[in-house]
């Protein structure tokens, strides 16, 4: 009787102490609404609580009384606070859980952007794929030109995208624009950058779309982002038959401040004598060109960079006369090119950013062209051949760009941020025609204002506009931008995009007449991307319309005026495939690019396709690297379909009519690099070599760009590259920094 009295009244004690409990129970869920396992409940201050399980479900007991807190918390969502009163009577909550945004899984904005950089997530090409990208030696445009959405120009230098001319393309360093980013013109054949991208921790590429922040780019622009401090410091050595250099980049102890230069000297005239080229040279190209920069860190953790480069050239080209089978055309440029650029990046006080930028630049040319019979003496013209005499001219020319621009960026909460800011260009430009000088000042200020607002991790906006003044012309511009971007899956998203483009007429065409306004073009974009370290995919579609193009209009045997007439549109699709993951230690991409583009601007007599539009182009670029032999092999092949060409001549009455039209034969091009590493796996090595050797055009393909027309138009002239070949071959040594382990880190 005594157990049984203390097992009743144990049972007793233990039924009260459960009836005296207040029950908690419920699910959880994600924004999505789908059950979230693993999150943890608990009541704030004691030690009560549950794991929701695989349904989102959680059920647990407490005995506390009265007022509490319920908190659920789960990694990567904001917490949950409940407040509750405890008492005999079951609580029940439902709720869902709002994701923590977070940069690193958040959704990015990707309609018309390649993002590009060694630390970028989104990376499409760093800095060594550029270096490595067979055909590009080290030119950014020429990797650039691998991607889907630009042509294979090689006539001129620029970027071509999507249905745009060359100038209609922009490259901004840290914010501020380059006024001449490319050597200067030589007629029919295509000049480089100016810019080793070395120089850059990180590069956008946008095809449209682009930024509030920027402007004056119909179609594109390249913004290029120096990089900081340098790893350590070093010194470098370049010899080959075409260029020989040196450069330095020394850190300071406290790994605070840096400073560092570099000087390279071209001269073609070995290589032309082993390659012959097609032109005659009688002054042999040559290049000086050497760099400076400092950098810092402040005390409260923000960068000052200063930057500056100068460029020498000089070079003379005889070609034949188009309008004679025994005259030449001497063409003759001397060039100095001058550029500074200074940022300041610091953090301010209540979450304020500050991007300050300021850069000059100087560009002058001297040109000289003469008609010269087969002793290469100059030849006179009769009166009746003046179209003739016009072929004989002096230019000299001077372009100065200073510009100021102050970004401010603010945090709106999560990752949303607000930019604000202006900028102020001076544009100086001074021409010469034979004796004939004519001037043009532009002062164009700007103001913008931009949100990236994240609303989720799976869904992003950003929102801008920009307001534009040019003195010059005396109009202005408002030009709206937004772009969504959603999350589909994992490593998945879609992007949406609009916006409006102004740019200023070119200078070529304002020192004759300033009574023009702002060309314009809009651009729709939809893309998809999956993307992960190890494969990128993309599609994008887009839809440009362009409007008050500058149409040009004869008032005289090499006299125009011009207005605001013209209008086209591009429309088409670009795909872009990278792989590191299906072949073992293969990197590959494969980019193509569909555009219907037509335009009615400039003499054309309507609306055509332009003469530097391909329909279809497409690149593959293979790259693989042989760690037993140390040695790097690049391959790029590269597809246009024929470019229409056209001739126009003036009739009697003063206009345009077309006298001739085709479509060049179609564009191939296979390219070779490699790169043998010697000193990899050598930890104990001083100096540090790299031996690199590319061919472009291997196969000899000879490429017909286009033609230039007699005067009559009864004569067309192909426009073909120098030589059918370029061959290059040099020695890189570095003293401090092992440079050749980059040749292998990027391919496996």
């Amino acid at each position: 009787m005594k157990k049984q009295a203390i097992l009743t009244a144990t049972l007793l004690l233990i039924t009260s102490f459960i009836y005296a409990q207040t029950i908690i129970k419920g699910t959880v869920k994600d924004n999505h609404n789908h059950p979230l396992a693993g999150a943890s409940i608990t009541l704030k201050d004691t030690y009560d609580g549950a794991t929701s399980d695989s349904l989102g479900y959680f059920h647990f007991g407490t005995t506390e009384k009265g007022a509490h807190v319920i908190s659920i918390t789960s990694l990567g969502y904001k917490e949950y606070i409940q407040n509750v009163t405890l008492g005999s009577e079951p609580i029940v909550i439902e709720t869902s859980l709002k994701e923590q945004l977070d940069e690193l899984k958040a959704v990015t904005v990707t309609a018309g952007s390649f993002a590009a950089g060694d630390n970028k997530r989104g990376t499409v090409l760093s800095s060594l794929d550029v270096a490595t990208t067979a055909g590009s030696n080290a030119d950014i445009t020429a990797a650039l030109r691998t991607l889907p959405g630009t042509q294979q120009i090689g006539e001129q230098e620029g970027l071509f995208v999507r249905g745009g001319a060359g100038y209609e393309a922009k490259q901004y360093i840290d914010g501020t624009l380059v006024n001449n980013p490319y050597y200067s013109s030589v007629p029919d054949i295509a000049s480089r950058g100016r810019f080793s991208p070395f120089l850059f921790k990180g590069t956008v590429f946008s095809t449209g779309g682009y930024s509030a922040l920027y402007g004056q780019a119909l179609s594109s622009v390249v913004l290029l982002e120096s990089i900081d401090l340098p790893e350590k410091s070093e010194i470098d050595a370049s010899v080959s038959p075409l260029v020989v250099g040196a450069g330095t980049q020394q850190l300071a102890k406290d790994k605070k401040s840096s400073w560092g230069f570099s000087y390279d000297y071209v001269n073609v005239g070995l290589y032309f004598s082993l390659v012959k080229q097609t032109p005659d040279y009688f002054r042999l190209p040559q290049f000086h060109n050497a760099d400076a920069n400092f950098r810092f860190k402040t005390k409260s953790g923000g960068m000052i960079k200063y930057y500056t480069t100068f460029a020498q050239s000089n070079l003379g080209i005889r070609r034949p006369d188009v309008d004679s089978s025994y005259l030449k055309d001497a063409f003759a440029l001397k060039n100095i090119n001058w550029y500074n650029n200074l940022s300041w990046r610091e953090n301010l006080n209540n979450g304020w950013r500050m991007n300050l930028g300021a850069s000059y630049s100087t560009n002058t040319d001297n040109i000289f062209q003469q008609v010269q019979d087969q002793n290469n003496q100059p030849k006179q013209f009769s009166p009746y051949t003046y179209w003739m005499n016009y072929k004989d001219f002096t230019i000299d020319s001077r372009q100065d760009l200073t510009q100021l621009k102050a970004v401010f960026e603010k945090k709106l909460g999560g990752i949303s941020t607000l930019r604000v800011g202006s900028e102020y260009w001076y544009n100086y430009n001074k021409f010469t025609y034979n004796d004939t000088l004519r001037k043009l000042i532009d002062n164009y200020t700007a103001t913008f204002a931009e949100a990236s607002i994240y609303l989720t991790n799976e869904i992003a906006a950003q929102i801008g506009a920009r307001f534009e003044y040019s003195s010059v012309i005396n109009k202005t511009d408002v030009a709206p931008r937004i772009s969504l971007a959603y999350k589909t899956g994992k490593d998945a998203q879609v992007s949406l995009a609009y916006g409006e483009f102004y740019q200023k007429p070119e200078n070529n065409q304002l020192l004759y007449s300033t009574n023009v306004g702002f060309t314009k073009a809009t651009h729709y974009i939809i893309n998809y991307q999956k993307m992960n370290t190890l494969r990128i995919f993309r599609v994008e579609a887009y839809y440009k319309t362009y409007a008050d193009l500058i149409k040009t209009i004869p008032i005289g045997y090499n006299y125009f005026n011009y207005n605001n007439s013209g209008k086209g549109y591009a429309r088409g699709v670009d795909v872009f495939f990278r792989d590191k993951k299906t072949i073992k230690n293969l990197d590959y991409w494969i980019s193509y690019s569909y555009v219907d583009t037509k335009r009615n601007y400039l003499n054309y007599t309507s609306e055509l396709q332009p003469n530097y539009a391909a329909t279809h182009t497409a690149s593959l670029v293979t790259k693989r690297f042989f760690q037993d032999l140390k040695m790097g092999v690049n391959l790029t092949y590269t597809f246009a379909t024929g470019r229409p060409y056209y001739n126009f001549m003036v009739d009697n009455a003063g206009k345009y009519f077309l006298q001739d039209q085709g479509k060049t034969k179609p564009y191939n091009a296979l390219n070779f690099s490699a790169e043998w590493v010697p000193s990899v796996g050598k930890p104990n090595a001083k100096t540090f070599i790299v031996l690199f050797a590319s061919v472009t055009n291997v196969l000899g393909y000879n490429a017909v760009y286009g033609y230039n027309y007699s005067y009559n138009g009864l004569y067309k002239q192909p426009i073909e590259p120098p030589a059918k070949r370029f061959y290059f071959i040099g020695c890189f040594l570095s003293w401090g920094v092992d440079r050749s382990q980059d040749a292998i880190n990027n391919n496996l």
